[in-house]
């Protein structure tokens, strides 16, 4: 059966890039990207299988990455600032990662036994973050998340969890309770809502929601259920909460009181690892017990972990007993491992500054233009907001219904001219982009908001 897509070397004759500015792709030249989706509504649900990357019609069929770049089936390129949500650090196809998954592939892909990669990346990750004492790797962070529960449960002997509402810790029946609350039913205080129709009751009473940087409730709940709970979950970096790192105060005092009660503190750094050499914990502090880990630890290759305390992982170890077919596979352990060598202090740094360089260029325009925009920016990582509220939390974060509507409207105008950004409008930075790209991303941006707002 042919697939509808041309060759490498076809697109590569037909690759179309709109100029810096004014120039757009056409949408209606989508033809192969048509053609697939009309197929794929006939064998996925849905058209899809990521919900997260999907909007309407139906998004570009990508073939080929390279640098900074994608290409779609139509022959179309796009400066790709999503980077597979945060994935993708280093860009699309980066030489040192190519190289090392070329070799290992003619070696073998995956064996039913330990190889030494896994060794050497959970050495780099214990060296850059002391507090890995032990790591244990499986395949997807919302696995990690789901296996790091079960071991707080497991060392503690307790059953409920705590969670900062609307915080998202992947696909895992406890991990999603309130993840989407919204004001029809999320009532004077966080409460535990379904996020799947038909949640088992059990579910829900087993996850306790609290509010982001309001100690006062995280104290007064965890002390009255201190004999049930096992953890406290935190991204320290919630993107639904500002894309900012949660308040130290917050941080140092869920860590006090975790300990004082007998509780386990995990941090959910799939995301947040990106912020520094010694992740998120080594740059916003917090100390936790265990620590998620996925994303860019797999050199763009599927990937979770959880690390932590050897008491608790050695004690664990054989009542969570994890597997997987694929967990610590050669190649992904050997991508992740040529990915975060290439991490270095300065590489840090150097995302660091250009996430600040952009945050201050946009800043400056949305003042000499009078948008009521912010960008709220954390390390290689930043979202648009379409107001000036500030964000502390779920609730001052959620998207009333025109800023959810000029979101959207953003997002499709940021990639009519070639830029391609997450839906939610979020940008994940990478260090392959150079001078050039960042001029095309503050020339679309500055082009799309006056498209929108002039419209409006």
């Amino acid at each position: 059966m042919s697939l509808g897509v041309a060759s490498a070397n076809e697109v590569q004759k037909r690759e179309k890039k709109p100029e810096v500015s004014g120039g757009r792709i056409n949408q209606s030249d989508m033809a192969r990207s048509d053609g697939l989706w009309e197929r794929a509504r006939k064998v996925l649900p849905g058209g899809s299988t990521r919900a997260a990357v999907w909007f309407s019609p139906h998004p570009p069929y990508i073939v080929k990455g390279e640098g900074a770049w994608i290409t779609d089936v139509d022959g179309h390129r796009y400066l790709d600032l999503a980077n597979n949500l945060g994935v993708l650090i280093h860009g699309h196809a980066h030489p040192d990662v190519v190289r090392v998954v070329q070799e290992q592939v003619a070696l073998g892909s995956c064996f039913a036994a330990p190889t030494p990669h896994e060794v050497a990346l959970a050495e780099l990750l214990q060296e850059r973050v002391p507090a890995f004492e032990r790591i244990r790797f499986i395949n997807t962070g919302s696995e990690a998340v789901g296996l790091a529960l079960k071991a707080a449960h497991a060392f503690t002997g307790r059953s409920r969890i705590v969670k900062l509402e609307g915080v998202y810790h992947g696909s895992n029946d406890f991990a999603e309770v309130s993840d989407y609350s919204t004001p029809e039913n999320w009532g004077n205080e966080p409460a535990s809502v379904a996020a799947v129709p038909a949640t088992p009751q059990g579910v829900l009473d087993a996850v306790v929601a609290i509010a982001a940087n309001d100690l006062a409730i995280a104290d007064r709940v965890l002390t009255t259920h201190a004999a049930e709970i096992a953890a406290v979950i935190v991204d320290p970096v919630p993107p639904r909460a500002g894309m900012k790192p949660l308040e130290r105060f917050f941080l140092e005092g869920l860590r006090t009181l975790t300990r004082r009660l007998g509780m386990l503190l995990i941090f959910d750094e799939v995301i947040a690892v990106r912020f520094g050499y010694h992740g998120a914990q080594g740059r916003f502090g917090g100390e936790p017990d265990l620590t998620v880990l996925g994303k860019i630890i797999g050199g763009g290759y599927p990937v979770g972990a959880v690390a932590g305390r050897a008491d608790v992982k050695e004690t664990t170890a054989k009542d969570v007993a994890s597997s997987g077919t694929f967990t610590a596979n050669p190649i992904t352990m050997r991508a992740g491992l040529a990915s975060m060598q290439l991490l270095t202090p300065a590489a840090f740094a150097e995302l660091d500054a250009l996430g600040e360089r952009l945050r201050s260029a946009l800043t400056q325009f949305f003042d000499e233009q009078r948008l009521p925009m912010q960008v709220s920016r954390t390390g290689s990582v930043f979202s648009f907001y379409f107001h000036r509220r500030e964000v502390r939390d779920y609730r001052s974060y959620f998207k009333l219904p025109e800023e959810l509507k000029r979101t959207e409207a953003f997002f499709r105008a940021m990639l009519a001219r070639g830029v391609f950004i997450a839906s939610t409008g979020t940008v994940f930075l990478s260090t392959v982009i150079g001078p050039g790209e960042e001029r095309i991303f503050i020339d679309a941006c500055k082009s799309s908001l006056l498209e929108i707002y002039t419209a409006a």
